[in-house]
C-alpha cells in the first residue's frame, strides 16, 4: 500500500452561474440536471438518443428552463466549464476528447455526489468487483442497520447518490455500490474504507484493455481511512490494494473461504470469523456468525458476507450485529434463488449470472447439476468456466444466440456430458428448456439456470428471463 497521508482532492466549486454540460439522460443524468438546475448552473444536457422516452424527460427539464439538445451527444457545447456524464458514456467519446482539449473537467455523478457532500456528511463504505457487488452491499446495509445505524444501500442501487447526500434525510454511514464506470469519473473519492470482491474480464470494449479495467476498479481504494479489503483468493485484488495511495495507518484486510491469517476474516469450522479488528489479532480470533446464517450458503455468497463483515468491523459494528445483520438479510430475485422442488430435483434461478465468473460461482454451489445457458456472449469465451464445472454437470440445456460457443466448449472439455441444444430464440423456448432439464436430471440434482451471458437476445433483461425460468418450472410442478 502506498504511505503517506493522501488529503481530498475536491476543491469548493462554485456553481453559481456556472455552464454546466450534463452528458447523458436517464437515472443519473436527469436527477444531476435538476440538482445542478437548482444550485444555480446554466445547464445543457446533450443526448445521443432522441426516442419517446428522451422526449418526455427533456420535456420535463425544459419546463424548468434546462436547456436539452437530443440527438447530438458528441459537440461541446461553447462555454462548457464542467461536464457532468452519466457513467456508461464511453471516454474515447468525442465529446470526451474535446473537454480534454478545451481543458474542461469531466465528473461523474459519484464524483457530482461526492462534492456536494456537507462537511458532517456521513463517510462511505464502498464496494466494487466484477460480480457480487450489489449482494455485498445490500448484506453491508442490513448489518448496519442491525447496529442501529442510519444507513442505506446507494449508487447503482437503491437511494441516489446524490438524493443521499442532499436530501433531508440523516444518514450515520452509507453503503455504496461502485461500477468501474462510475469510478473512472471519481477522481475524488475518498471513501472511510472500501472492497474489491473479485476481477475479471468485463466491459473491455469500454476501458480498452484489463489493465485499464482493474485501475478503474482500483480507484477504489484511494484514500482509504481505515481498511482496504481484498479477496485472498484473487491476487489482482490485493496488487491494487498495494498499489494505492491511502491514508496514515489505513490497513490491508482479506477475506478468505479459509481459515484466516492475521488481518483476515474466514471461515473455521463453519464459523465466520474475524482476525482483523481483535485485540492482539495474530492469536485472537472473533467469532461473527454460522455459515447456516448466510442465505444462500453458496461458496461466493459466503465471501460477500466476510465481505460486508469485514467493511462493517472496520466502521466499529460488533459482532453480534454482524450475525443479526446476515440473519435478516434476503438476496434480491434471480440470484441463486430457489424456485422449488419437483420430483425431488432442486429448480435455482441465477439469471443475474450474465458473464462467466458469475456463473462459475453459481456452478461451484452444487454438486450434480443440469445446467441451463446461453444467450449474448458479448465476446466471452467458455472453455475455462465448462473445463472448471465439468465433473458437476450431469447435463446441459442451451438456448440463446451464441449457445454454439459454449456448445464447442462442452465438446472440448465434457464430452461426455449429454447436451440438448435448443435452435430457437423466442422467449417460451424456456419452457421447453425446463422440460428438457427435468429429463436429464435425478433424484438430488439441481437444475441451474446460469446462463453465463446477456439476455438480450431473447428479454428485456435478467429479471425477465429468470420469471420465465421460474414460471416454466412451477408449470412442472402444477
Amino acid at each position: 500500500m502506498g504511505s503517506g497521508q493522501v488529503t481530498d482532492s475536491s476543491v469548493p466549486f462554485e456553481f453559481q452561474g456556472k455552464h454546466v454540460t450534463v452528458a447523458g439522460l436517464g437515472v443519473s443524468g436527469v436527477p444531476a440536471a435538476k440538482v445542478l438546475h437548482g444550485l444555480g448552473a446554466r445547464v445543457t444536457v446533450v443526448n445521443d438518443g432522441a426516442d419517446d422516452r428522451a422526449r418526455a424527460q427533456a420535456a420535463e427539464l425544459e419546463a424548468l428552463g434546462i436547456t436539452v439538445r437530443l440527438g447530438d451527444g458528441d459537440t461541446l457545447p461553447d462555454g462548457t466549464e464542467l461536464i457532468v456524464t452519466a457513467p456508461g458514456w464511453k471516454p474515447t467519446k468525442p465529446l470526451f476528447t474535446a473537454a480534454g482539449q478545451a481543458g474542461v473537467p469531466v465528473w461523474g455523478d459519484v464524483e457530482l455526489a461526492w462534492r456536494l457532500r456537507r462537511p458532517d456528511s456521513a463517510p462511505w463504505l464502498a464496494v466494487t468487483g466484477t460480480n457480487g457487488k450489489t449482494t455485498t452491499v445490500q448484506m453491508l446495509a442490513s448489518i448496519l442497520e442491525a447496529a442501529g445505524l442510519r444507513t442505506a444501500a446507494v449508487g447503482n442501487i437503491g437511494v441516489s447518490l446524490l438524493d443521499a447526500v442532499t436530501g433531508d434525510e440523516e444518514y450515520d454511514v452509507l453503503a455504496v455500490e461502485l461500477s468501474s464506470y462510475q469510478l473512472h469519473w471519481a477522481p475524488s473519492l475518498r471513501a472511510h474504507s472500501a472492497a474489491v470482491l473479485n476481477l475479471a474480464p468485463d466491459h473491455l470494449d469500454w476501458h480498452g484493455s484489463m489493465e485499464a479495467y482493474a485501475a478503474d476498479k482500483g480507484r477504489i481504494y484511494e484514500g482509504n481511512r481505515v481498511a482496504c479489503v481484498y479477496n485472498v483468493a484473487d491476487k489482482a485484488t490485493e496488487d491494487l490494494v498495494r498499489e494505492a495511495d491511502v491514508e496514515e495507518g489505513c490497513r490491508a484486510v482479506g477475506f478468505t473461504l479459509g481459515s484466516p491469517a492475521p488481518s483476515q476474516l474466514g471461515v473455521v469450522d463453519g464459523i465466520l470469523v474475524d482476525r482483523a479488528f481483535v485485540e492482539n489479532r495474530h492469536k485472537n480470533a472473533q467469532e461473527l456468525a454460522e455459515v447456516s446464517d448466510v442465505n444462500p450458503p453458496a461458496p461466493h455468497n459466503i465471501g460477500n458476507a466476510l465481505a460486508a463483515a469485514a467493511l462493517a468491523r472496520a466502521f466499529g459494528v460488533p459482532a453480534t450485529a454482524v450475525r443479526d445483520g446476515l440473519r435478516a438479510f434476503t438476496p434480491d430475485a434471480h440470484r441463486i434463488a430457489h424456485v422449488a422442488d419437483v420430483d425431488g430435483v432442486a429448480y435455482v434461478d441465477d439469471s443475474k449470472a450474465t458473464n462467466t465468473h458469475a456463473a462459475e460461482a453459481s456452478l461451484a454451489a452444487y454438486e450434480s447439476i443440469v445446467w441451463i445457458a446461453g444467450g449474448l456472449a458479448k465476446g466471452a469465451t467458455f472453455d475455462e468456466l465448462v473445463a472448471g464445472a465439468a465433473k458437476r454437470l450431469r447435463g446441459a440445456v442451451l438456448i440463446g444466440a451464441d449457445r454454439a460457443l459454449i456448445r464447442e466448449a462442452l465438446a472440448r472439455h465434457a464430452p461426455e456430458v449429454p447436451v440438448v441444444d435448443l435452435d430457437r430464440t423466442d422467449t417460451g423456448a424456456m419452457l421447453q428448456a425446463v422440460q428438457e432439464a427435468r429429463r436429464l436430471a435425478r433424484p438430488g440434482d439441481t437444475v441451474l439456470l446460469a446462463p453465463a451471458c446477456a439476455s438480450m437476445d431473447m428479454f428485456t433483461n435478467y429479471n425477465k428471463r429468470g420469471d420465465a425460468f421460474a414460471q416454466a418450472v412451477r408449470e412442472l410442478g402444477a
